[in-house]
């Protein structure tokens, strides 16, 4: 059956590659980023492969331009049954005792605020139609802090708790709720996080066949086509010599 799937962050990365394999499952897709041009483009590729999309330009930490763009969808295009939210960052590697105010502002206002809000706007109608899921894109980073991951790992660990506290409350309806817990997958995430230095983001995959956006993308199809009565609660994927967010073993 075709879902209507809305998946935030979609420019890059695990959103980009679940929008590529959504689409190609034959599902229609509402795609949101900051990037305007770029969702253009995604849109143009993937309908020119025959899915269904729509783009919507907002960030996910303005709430009022979230609820508008969402209350602006066509009719036949309000009935989400996939949200996923992916829309996340990590900014610095500094002791928290260094680090930079405006970055743990960005991580959580993103991270953890942003997927109050998207969670917050479509929900509801999940809950009114008694189905849907939400898959939500922590990390193994919400599982244990590592050195100079602090408040990056404390937004990933309330994704955890958030993912957990949904599925309760949502329990007593026919809803999923999806944490996906990625290891290092090698997207522009280090890049972001070392604001550009590229140089620098290269070393965090040096000595590892790291994961890719697409592996994380698999996992989550899977997720949303899971039998009815299964839900796929939460996943940890690591790369191979990946043990957990601490413990890499590079050759």
């Amino acid at each position: 059956m075709k879902k209507t799937v809305l998946i935030t962050g979609a420019t890059s990365g695990i959103g980009l590659a679940c929008a590529q394999k959504f689409a190609a499952n034959g599902d229609r897709l509402i795609l949101t980023g900051r990037n305007g041009k770029r969702l253009a483009e995604i849109q143009k590729e993937l309908t020119d492969q025959g899915a269904e999309v729509i783009t919507l330009v907002f960030d996910v930490r303005d709430r009022k331009k979230a609820t508008d763009c969402l209350n602006g969808l066509p009719k036949e295009w309000q009935d989400i049954d996939v949200l996923i939210n992916n829309a996340g960052l990590a900014l610095g590697l500094e002791p928290e005792y260094e680090g930079n105010p405006d970055d743990w502002e960005t991580m959580i206002d993103t991270n953890i605020k942003g997927l109050l809000t998207m969670t917050r706007l479509i929900v509801p109608g999940m809950v009114s139609r008694n189905r849907g899921h939400i898959i939500n894109i922590g990390s193994v980073a919400g599982d244990a802090a590592y050195a100079g991951g602090n408040v990056y790992c404390a937004t990933k660990a309330a994704v955890k708790a958030l993912s957990d506290g949904l599925r309760i409350d949502v329990a007593d309806t026919a809803i999923r709720v999806t944490n996906l817990k990625p290891g290092l997958v090698e997207t522009n995430f280090s890049n972001t996080r070392f604001h550009g230095d590229t140089a620098r983001a290269a070393t965090v995959y040096k000595g590892i066949k790291p994961l890719t956006g697409d592996d994380i993308a698999d996992v989550a199809v899977y997720a949303a086509n899971a039998p009815e009565h299964v839900q796929i609660a939460e996943v940890l994927i690591l790369a191979t010599h990946q043990a957990s967010g601490s413990v890499i073993v590079r050759k």
